[in-house]
C-alpha cells in the first residue's frame, strides 16, 4: 500500500470496504458487527479530521493575512475570491436546471412509490421543515450578526461556526498588520510554527485515509434503505450525478484556460481530496487535506490557500447549489407542477444565496433546499421524496464542493502571481531552518 498513490489506497479500500459490506450483509449477525465494530473506526477519522479543522483555520488564515503585509492586498484578494465562487455557483445552478429540465425525472414517479417515500421519511422532512422554518424567521441581517462571534472559543468550540473563526482570523490577522513588525514577529513566529505542526499532522492522519473509508463505505452500505427506493430514485440520481460530472468537467475547463495547467494536472492532484470529501460528505472535515493537495500539489502559495479554501469551505457549495436545483424542479414535476421561467430564475438567485449560508457538514444542503422550495412555491413536504437517495448524493456533491475550491484558489492564486511548481512533501520529511522560514 506504501508505493501506491494515496488516491489509489483511498479507492482501493472504498471498494473493499462496499465489498466487504455486501459479503457480510447475507448474514443475519452481518450488519450488527459492521455496525458495532468496524463503523466506529469511520467515526474515528472523520473526528480527527475535524479536530484541527479550526486550529488550522486559525493558523493558515492568520499567517496568510498577516504575510500579506498590506491591507490592499487582502481586500483585492477577498473580492477576487468572493466573485469568482459567486460566478461558479450561478454556472453551477445553471447546469442543474438545464439538466433536470430536458430529462424530466420527476415524471417518471409514480403515485404509489411517491405515497412510499413520504409515509417512510416523512419524519426526517418535517424535522428540516422545521429548521429551515427557523432560518426564514430569522432577520434580514441575522447573517451578518451571525459573523462575529461574541466569544472566540465558543465560536472554535463547534465546525459548524466556521464563519465565526475566518472572521476572527481575518481580524486578527489585519491587527498584526497594522502594528511594528518588531512587535508582531513572536506572534507571527507561533502561528508560522503552529501552521506547520498542523499540516504534519494532516499527514499524519491521512495514512490511515484507506482504513477510515472502508469503514464508512461498509457503514453506509448497510444503513442504506431498501433497493426498491433506489430503483425508484434512480433517474432523478442520475441527472444530479450527471450534472455534478459535468460540472467537474467545467472546472478542469477553466482551470485550464485561465492557467494553461492541463486538467489531469489539476484532478490527479486534488483526487485524493475529492474522494475524502466524498466519504466525509463534509468540506469542513476534507479542509486540511483540501489545503495540503493545493499547497503542495497544484502550486499555490500558502498566503492564497490559506485564505480562499477556508473561505470556500464555508460559502462554495457549487456542488449542493446544483443539485438543490434539480431537487426543486424533480419535486415540482413529481407534483405535476409547471414551473415558470421567472421561477427557476428565482431558483438560481435563492440557491446561490441560500449556498453563501450552508454549512460544511454533512446534510446541511438539505435544510437549504427548504428555503428554496418555499421561494419557488413547492410543497416541501416533497422533501421526502429524496430523502432515499440523499445520503450518496450528498458524499458526491461534497466532492464538486471541493473541487471547486481547489479550482478557484488555482484561478486567484493565478491572478496574484502566486501559482508556482508543486513541492510534494511526505510525513515523514523533516524542514531546514530556510526551508522553514521561506
Amino acid at each position: 500500500m506504501k508505493k501506491l498513490e494515496l488516491h489509489w489506497q483511498i479507492l482501493i479500500g472504498m471498494g473493499l470496504g462496499i465489498l466487504f459490506a455486501f459479503i457480510l450483509s447475507n448474514f443475519e449477525w452481518g450488519s450488527g458487527f459492521i455496525t458495532d465494530w468496524i463503523k466506529p473506526f469511520g467515526t474515528i477519522f472523520i473526528n480527527a479530521l475535524k479536530l484541527i479543522a479550526v486550529p488550522l483555520i486559525l493558523a493558515s488564515l492568520i499567517k496568510g493575512v498577516s504575510d500579506l503585509k498590506d491591507i490592499s492586498s487582502l481586500s483585492q484578494m477577498g473580492l477576487r475570491t468572493i466573485l469568482t465562487y459567486l460566478t461558479t455557483t450561478i454556472i453551477a445552478v445553471s447546469i442543474g436546471l438545464l439538466i433536470v429540465n430536458v430529462f424530466e425525472p420527476g415524471k417518471s414517479i409514480e403515485s404509489d412509490t411517491r405515497e412510499e417515500l413520504v409515509e417512510s421519511y416523512g419524519g426526517d422532512a418535517e424535522m428540516t421543515r422545521q429548521n429551515a422554518q427557523k432560518q426564514k424567521d430569522s432577520g434580514p441581517l441575522q447573517a451578518l450578526e451571525d459573523l462575529v462571534p461574541d466569544n472566540i472559543f465558543g465560536a472554535a468550540s463547534s465546525n459548524s461556526n466556521m464563519l465565526q473563526v475566518i472572521f476572527f482570523a481575518i481580524f486578527f490577522g489585519i491587527g498584526m498588520i497594522l502594528i511594528p513588525e518588531k512587535k508582531s514577529k513572536p506572534i507571527k513566529e507561533f502561528f508560522d510554527s503552529l501552521n506547520e505542526v498542523i499540516l504534519k499532522m494532516i499527514d499524519l492522519i491521512m495514512l490511515a485515509a484507506p482504513y477510515g473509508v472502508f469503514a464508512l463505505l461498509a457503514a453506509l452500505v448497510v444503513e442504506a434503505p431498501s433497493t426498491d427506493l433506489f430503483i425508484a430514485l434512480g433517474y432523478y440520481a442520475l441527472c444530479v450525478v450527471g450534472g455534478l460530472l459535468l460540472m467537474i468537467g467545467v472546472y478542469a475547463m477553466i482551470v485550464g484556460i485561465f492557467t494553461k495547467k492541463s486538467p489531469r494536472f489539476f484532478l490527479n492532484g486534488i483526487s485524493p481530496a475529492q474522494l475524502l470529501a466524498f466519504s466525509t460528505s463534509s468540506s469542513a472535515a476534507t479542509l486540511p487535506v483540501t489545503m495540503e493537495r493545493v499547497e503542495e500539489h497544484l502550486g499555490v502559495h500558502p498566503q492564497v490557500s490559506s485564505f480562499v479554501l477556508p473561505i470556500g469551505a464555508t460559502i462554495n457549495m457549487d456542488g449542493t447549489s446544483l443539485y438543490q436545483a434539480v431537487a426543486a424542479v424533480f419535486i415540482a414535476q413529481a407534483f405535476g407542477m409547471e414551473l415558470s421561467f421567472a421561477a427557476q430564475l428565482g431558483i438560481i438567485a435563492t440557491a446561490t444565496l441560500a449556498s453563501i449560508g450552508s454549512a460544511a457538514v454533512p446534510g446541511a444542503g438539505m435544510v437549504m433546499l427548504v428555503i428554496v422550495l418555499g421561494q419557488a412555491g413547492i410543497p416541501e413536504a416533497g422533501l421526502a421524496l429524496i430523502f432515499a437517495v440523499d445520503r450518496p448524493l450528498d458524499m458526491l456533491r461534497t466532492s464538486v464542493n471541493v473541487t471547486g475550491d481547489a479550482a478557484v484558489s488555482m484561478l486567484v492564486a493565478k491572478s496574484q502571481n502566486k501559482l508556482g511548481d508543486p513541492n510534494v512533501k511526505n510525513w515523514d520529511d523533516k524542514y531546514t531552518k530556510e526551508e522553514f522560514e521561506k
